[in-house]
């Protein structure tokens, strides 16, 4: 079966012009195997995330096919809403796990197909999918859902997690495999008795030849504002899950005026951060917008180092950002407030500094202590940047899936014999 192209659908709400993890993730294993000679189709909804402005061009449309990178991608209508709202938001994730079946005769001949999750609602559109194409369906689990939406407070009603917990469990046991980013999460759903063979470690990671080191684009920070200053930047999406409020709780304890905290991007918890940061009085913030995925890599390497924040609840004990890897590639030192298998990743890189989550001070402290220590903050970057080259390669991650999904399709069609 491997010495024949294979036909990928790709199945995920979130996907380019829009920037964050998934999207990332999902365009560039796509293009990898379309690059490497497979057949390769994204169904995705029309891009409108995080803020729920569908951009011109995509907009008065029910449907429509382009291609991005090669690949080939039918688009289908959402509910376009901002990333706000825990009704609104699960009605867009509903509206585009219905109205992407209509796209199954369009999708012609699949032989598998790779489904990112969350949004959990996708699963629907999985499990019909696989059923009308023939095709088994390998679930790749970013972020265990609803488990995090309960430990969030987002998802309270009782009868609303029982169905969302059912239909969990009717999908991983549908699955052909089930992928997940951490040995954490994976060693959770065995012990929810979801079998060990079933599972697979697909980790996060980044395309090391698009981020590298460079010389920062003094153009660039004149236009954002950010030049002059050692900024200590956090780029990816304000939402619950980040507790970005640690951030801004650190600037107003930081006296350096060379120190700015720059946060860029969008999502569910900017609004309240800008009204914070303006009722503080914070001068040594900067919010910024989400910058296009072409520009990250200038972005990155306008820092003096990254800061990357979780909340500090148990279900991230084994979250992965994306976020901490593209910092690596561009060889910028990260200051953690983080606990649990990302904290491991950057000690054993040896590639920045821990600090507990939700703890200011410490975040403060580790802050100045890295922008006192030039020398030591180069050195931080260089052993990241080596690391994630070894561990996190996308081009390696990309070997891997496809070595997935040609043992998920040979089983398939060794039972149908």
């Amino acid at each position: 079966m491997s010495d024949r192209p294979l036909r990928i659908a790709f199945l995920t709400q979130y996907f380019p012009p829009e920037v964050g993890a998934p999207q990332a993730r999902m365009y560039e294993l796509a293009k990898r195997l379309h690059d490497g000679g497979d057949v390769v189709t994204v169904l995705t909804a029309f891009p409108n995330y995080p803020t729920g402005v569908i951009p011109e061009g995509y907009r008065g449309r029910f449907a429509m096919e382009e291609r991005l990178g090669g690949v080939r991608v039918l688009r289908r209508w959402v509910f376009a809403t901002p990333n706000a709202g825990f009704f609104r938001r699960i009605v867009n994730q509903f509206s585009f796990a219905l109205s992407c079946l209509t796209a199954s005769r369009k999708l012609g001949p699949v032989d598998v197909i790779f489904v990112q999750s969350p949004p959990l609602p996708i699963a629907i559109a999985a499990l019909t999918l696989s059923r009308l194409k023939r095709a088994p369906f390998v679930f790749n689990v970013s972020d265990v859902w609803p488990q995090s939406a309960i430990e969030l407070g987002m998802l309270r009603n009782p009868v609303a997690i029982r169905l969302a917990e059912w239909l969990e469990r009717h999908t991983y046991g549908r699955a052909a495999r089930v992928t997940v980013p951490t040995p954490g999460i994976l060693e959770g759903l065995v012990k929810r008795s979801i079998p060990r063979e079933k599972l697979f470690w697909l980790t996060n990671g980044v395309d090391v030849d698009a981020y590298q080191p460079q010389s920062p684009d003094r153009e660039l920070a004149g236009r954002l504002g950010v030049d002059g200053h050692k900024v200590f930047l956090y780029a990816g999406t304000h939402g619950l899950s980040q507790g970005l409020g640690v951030i801004l709780e650190a600037a107003k304890l930081t006296p350096d005026p060379d120190i700015l905290y720059v946060l860029a991007g969008e999502g569910a918890d900017k609004a309240a951060l800008l009204k914070k940061a303006r009722a503080d009085g914070l001068t040594n913030v900067r919010f910024l917008p989400n910058q296009p995925k072409a520009s990250m890599p200038a972005l990155l390497n306008l820092a003096y180092a990254a800061v990357i924040t979780l909340k500090p609840l148990e279900v991230f004990r084994f979250a992965l950002p994306s976020k901490m890897f593209e910092s690596m590639a561009v060889a910028q030192p990260i200051v953690a407030s983080m606990w649990g298998e990302a904290a491991e990743v950057v000690t054993a890189a040896g590639c920045g500094i821990v600090t507990p989550p939700g703890d200011p001070a410490a975040l403060r402290d580790a802050v100045v202590g890295l922008a006192a220590d030039p020398a030591r903050a180069k050195a931080m970057g260089a052993r990241g940047r080596e690391y994630v080259t070894e561990h996190y390669n996308r081009r390696q991650i990309a070997a891997r899936l496809r070595e997935l999904l040609v043992e998920v399709t040979r089983r398939k069609s060794e039972a149908s014999v």
